[in-house]
């Protein structure tokens, strides 16, 4: 197989989008940035979740179809926080315009908390295999994928099957709580592609495009596996139905510096954190005629 898509922020916690970084993008359907966010940004993530009342009262169960269950908190506004200084951020929204070649505005976000030994599985599935259902005409959307703990094989880490965006989309089926892609498709891709598990430091990220088939395992280890992610659209993609996320909506990038800054503001003001969570999974990676 050869080498993956890897790059690292440079000394000054930037990130370029080269043409390298691009053509790479287009051809494996992602990118891994080490280091997206430094040792401070990721304990502001991971305090501010974790402190969040708000945040675990509105997060709910999703059962993977084998025996256990995942936490999963989902919201659409980015909120005035670290997280939505994040989703904000130049080296991660500006990123993503970057790769995806056009404005992009905040779909959703997401915290997926898979807590020691109990931590359930998310099938093969590509994010477009559901957001189609939404009314988004064209698959130029993607999601980053920011560790806020280690993860590996042993705690459930991402999956991926390189380059496999460039089959297009693929149908999708209910399992337990989840939409699953075809099984049989998925396993002739992986004989033809490989698979890759996406190993992870704690505020790495993962930028994927929206037909990338990934999953992940149960948890069985000792160690939870919480992970921050936000999903991006295109203006040019505006669903052509209203649904459960947002349609076009203008995104005020903001400098990375923000990032640091956003505990001192959020202290400062007591802001409401401007979240509209959902209330359970028949919104999220779910079947048309399940969230209807």
């Amino acid at each position: 197989m050869a080498a993956l898509p890897e790059y690292r922020v440079d000394a000054n916690g930037d990130f370029t989008v080269t043409d390298n970084v691009l053509k790479d993008f287009r051809e494996f359907g992602f990118i891994i940035v080490r280091n997206l966010l430094d040792s401070k940004e990721l304990e502001i993530l991971k305090t501010t979740v974790e402190a969040d009342a708000g945040l675990q009262h509105s997060s709910y169960g999703r059962d993977d179809g084998e025996g256990r269950r995942t936490r999963l908190a989902l919201w659409d506004d980015p909120a005035d926080d670290v997280t939505g200084a994040i989703a904000r951020s130049e080296k991660v929204a500006g990123t993503f315009s970057k790769l995806l070649c056009d404005e992009v505005y905040h779909y959703h976000a997401k915290l997926i908390m898979k807590d020691a030994k109990t931590g359930g599985a998310h099938i093969w599935h590509q994010d477009y295999g559901y957001w189609y259902k939404n009314g988004c005409l064209f698959p130029d959307m993607g999601t980053v994928f920011i560790p806020i703990d280690d993860t590996d094989k042993e705690n459930g880490c991402l999956k991926v099957i390189p380059k496999s965006h460039k089959a297009g989309r693929i149908e999708h089926v209910r399992v337990g709580d989840q939409a699953g892609a075809d099984m049989e498709r998925v396993e002739q891709l992986q004989d033809a592609l490989g698979l890759h598990h996406v190993e992870m430091k704690a505020g790495d990220g993962l930028f994927f495009h929206s037909n990338i088939l990934h999953r992940s395992e149960q948890n069985h280890s000792d160690r939870r596996r919480w992970a921050y992610l936000i999903a991006y659209n295109t203006k040019s993609n505006n669903p052509v139905i209203k649904h459960h996320h947002p349609q076009y909506t203008p995104l005020h990038m903001l400098p990375n510096a923000v990032i640091k800054q956003s505990q001192v503001a959020a202290m400062a003001k007591e802001i409401q954190r401007n979240r509209n969570f959902f209330a359970g999974p028949e919104v999220d990676n779910s079947l048309p005629e399940t969230r209807r």
